[in-house]
């Protein structure tokens, strides 16, 4: 098989491309050891001869986890921790072990920070919005890059009186210039509560946003919620250098397993702020039917993590931390970036006969401020999109996972597909689309334009022969027209909710 040169455009086959890799990406072989890691680890992958590019959706678990995890509960017994019985107490001490460890893997200081165990990210965000004091005099700012679970925020702002301000990216690297931000910022009034969320990596184009924004927002009254759930896979977030107020996570995102466990890491001041709406079994001291009241919520993490948290898993995310720790953060981060480095060049170098480029990225070009996540589109000779259900039709039949969509981050997808406010805005009235694929039918037909967009993503187990076949694949593509492409059928409903909800 081969597959396009970066050197020169001309094909080679794999050995000889990995041979002038490593000599021009030397952070490669420089954390080898990633290699035993994944012929011990991960062996399924070329087992089943199979090319994972989906780790921004989801990391892949070690099987030495599920060893370690198995072997700790087939040799206990453990309860319910919301009890003073044996079981429970030596569950309740593995899961504030679990607490402690994550607070020390982020060098976050216990005295400023707490961990509340949610089920996702997504989950320690609506705890974030329902529970934030907005109210009218405050803001909600927000940029167009941010993953939808930090676009529903708004709803809580907006239902309290608080204003929302978008802050748009630009075209071709989706970043938002410094000043335009800056000056969103500084329209907040400090005497109320305002909240700014951003994500330190976008989940569409791989883009890191400054992590600077957060003490430049703290300093003009404004709370920050900075999203990590694609940052922290691959990228050594420090929470005694950078202090969010509010950080959520997925742990499967970072180590595979268990799925099921997120966490919002807080800071203890930013805490005291939030406002429950409701109160459930486990977060509040006492409540009572006859005399309709309740008092105080359990102070710290516990009044904030409804009924019981989902104990047995916990343990498995000290287990999954000790893998990365051990591999080392930043000896993922040098071998992500090698061959991100590699792939964009890779995906630049791909074209047509005629002089046509083949891939359109969404997003930089280069590996500067930015991770293993890049978006793009395929173009035929002409400039006409290949249909993505075609692409992702063609990548199943090799055994490539990647992912096609707008990955939940909407404003991206807007901006990279240049869809202005009225465009979208006639979807929101009257019928509406049933499903994002009937939402790109109608769109195509009334624009001619294809909003959706290819996602590869790279993680801890990443190596040069997945992006090398990768490339080889997509050089497929290179001088046949998009209207000859087999057809892939719109996937059903049920395909279509399992897709929306991951």
């Amino acid at each position: 098989m081969h597959g396009r040169s970066t050197v020169d455009g001309t094909f080679v086959n794999q050995a000889s491309a990995f041979e002038d890799f490593v000599q021009r990406f030397p952070a490669y072989q420089a954390n080898a050891h990633l290699d035993d890691v994944r012929a011990a680890d991960y062996a399924r992958l070329d087992r089943s001869g199979h090319i994972y590019l989906d780790y921004t959706g989801g990391g892949l678990y070690a099987e030495s986890q599920l060893r370690q995890h198995f072997d700790l509960l087939s040799a206990n017994v453990f309860g319910n921790p919301h009890s003073q019985n044996p079981t429970s107490l030596a569950m309740t001490h593995l899961v504030e072990q679990a607490r402690d460890h994550v607070l020390a893997f982020f060098h976050a200081s216990p005295d400023e920070y707490t961990v509340i165990f949610t089920a996702n990210a997504s989950g320690a965000l609506k705890l974030v919005g329902e529970a934030y004091p907005f109210a009218p005099g405050g803001r909600y700012a927000l940029l167009y890059d941010n993953h939808n679970s930090i676009n529903g925020i708004r709803e809580f702002a907006r239902a309290r009186g608080a204003a929302v301000n978008y802050v748009p990216v630009d075209l071709p690297d989706l970043r938002a210039p410094a000043a335009r931000v800056l000056g969103a910022l500084d329209a907040a009034d400090p005497a109320h509560h305002n909240l700014f969320a951003y994500p330190a990596q976008s989940n569409f184009s791989g883009v890191h946003h400054p992590l600077a924004w957060v003490e430049q927002a703290q300093q003009r009254g404004w709370d920050v919620l900075l999203d990590c759930a694609a940052f922290a896979p691959t990228n050594r977030l420090d929470l005694s250098d950078v202090h969010p107020d509010f950080v959520p996570l997925s742990f499967y995102k970072i180590f595979g397993y268990p799925t099921g466990v997120g966490a919002l890491i807080v800071r203890r001041r930013a805490l005291a702020k939030l406002r429950r709406p409701w109160f459930a079994g486990g977060t509040i001291t006492i409540t009572s039917v006859q005399g309709e009241g309740w008092h105080a919520l359990i102070p710290g993490a516990a009044g904030f993590e409804d009924g019981t948290v989902n104990y047995l898993n916990l343990p498995a995310i000290e287990i999954g931390l000790r893998h990365i720790e051990r591999i080392g953060v930043q000896a993922i981060h040098a071998r992500v970036m090698a061959l991100t480095g590699w792939l964009l060049e890779m995906l630049t170098a791909l074209t047509h006969s005629n002089g046509a480029p083949l891939v359109h990225i969404y997003g930089p070009t280069v590996p500067t401020a930015r991770g293993g996540t890049i978006a793009f589109t395929l173009r035929d000779p002409h400039g006409e999109d290949f249909d993505f259900r075609r692409v992702e039709a063609a990548a199943a039949a090799r055994n490539i996972s990647l992912r096609t969509g707008c990955f939940c981050n909407p404003g991206d997808g807007e901006i990279a597909h240049q869809l202005g406010r009225e465009e979208m805005a006639c979807y929101f009235t009257g019928a509406a689309p049933t499903s994002f694929y009937e939402f790109y039918d109608l769109l195509h037909v009334a624009s001619g334009k294809t909003p959706s967009t290819i996602r590869v993503s790279l993680g801890l187990a990443s190596n040069f022969a997945d992006v090398y076949q990768l490339g080889a694949f997509l050089a497929g593509f290179c001088n046949r027209r998009a209207e000859d492409l087999p057809w892939a059928p719109t996937p059903s409903l049920a395909a279509v909710r399992e897709r929306d909800a991951a």
